[in-house]
């Protein structure tokens, strides 16, 4: 049974027809489309492969051809991610995050979150008040040009020591003097509204310093730093949001009060 198997297998396989390139290619991609041909695809390759298995037209060089080429045809199938993959990442990240800020030293941990209060005030005051006070606004963007500074200065008090894993080089050291110009130009405006932009801007700047130039820094003062930065900056755009609600308010009033 051997010795009758092996001249057929060497029939089909080394002397099958040239109409075998015919399905490769643009033809084989368009199957390769469809899942539901794969199986079509396979039974049609081995009937023109029996069927014309008597014709002498290619060589074993053609029919290895053949194959490389409609490997290399072949479709990928990308895995996508499950919803219930996305949400397990996304827990382990904050359970991550949590579990950095259970760890960092209590004197840190306390002093950053009293640092936010006077961030934090200024707008819960005046919402509570329904009235918006430009002392207060005022007050808030010289404290956030203050911390912006801190922020920058600290870059050179980490850069500085000769034990440091950052180097006082131009990077570390240029970049560091970035928020504190920044800070300066927001106090510098007349609009409250475009100083809290540009607080903004410049409070972006440092946390993007802190967490992609200097990667030595420790994991949980790094979540300190993006907590405190989203807490500043949703504070700076609630005053903003507050005045323009006040002008548009004022404004509308002296509409009225002139018709």
């Amino acid at each position: 049974d051997k010795a009758n198997m092996f001249p057929l297998v060497q029939r089909c396989c080394f002397h099958t027809p040239f109409k075998l390139w015919k399905l490769t290619g643009p033809r084989l991609l368009l199957y390769g489309k469809n899942k539901t041909t794969c199986s079509s695809l396979s039974l049609r390759l081995q009937r023109d492969v029996c069927l014309l298995s008597r014709s002498p037209s290619l060589n074993p060089a053609s029919v290895y051809a053949t194959k490389l080429q409609a490997f290399h045809t072949s479709l990928p199938f990308f895995k996508k991610k499950t919803p219930k993959e996305s949400m397990t990442k996304d827990s382990g990240v904050l359970q991550r995050s949590t579990k950095s800020l259970e760890d960092s030293p209590k004197p840190a941990l306390y002093l950053s979150l009293a640092g936010l209060i006077p961030f934090v005030s200024v707008p819960l005051a005046m919402a509570i008040e329904g009235t918006y006070y430009p002392e207060l606004a005022f007050a808030q963007i010289t404290y956030g040009a203050v911390t912006v500074s801190f922020l920058g200065g600290m870059r050179w008090g980490f850069a500085l020591p000769e034990n440091s894993p950052a180097k006082p080089d131009w990077l570390n050291l240029a970049n560091s003097t970035v928020p504190p110009l920044l800070a300066c130009q927001a106090l510098l405006f007349k609009d409250i509204t475009a100083g809290a932009i540009m607080l903004v801007i410049a409070l972006g700047i440092a946390l993007h310093y802190d967490l992609s130039l200097l990667p030595t820094y420790p994991g949980w003062f790094k979540v300190l730093r993006v907590v405190g930065t989203v807490v500043m900056v949703l504070s700076l755009l609630a005053t903003a949001a507050l005045k323009t609600r006040s002008e548009m308010e004022l404004s509308d009033s002296r509409n009225t009060w002139q018709n």
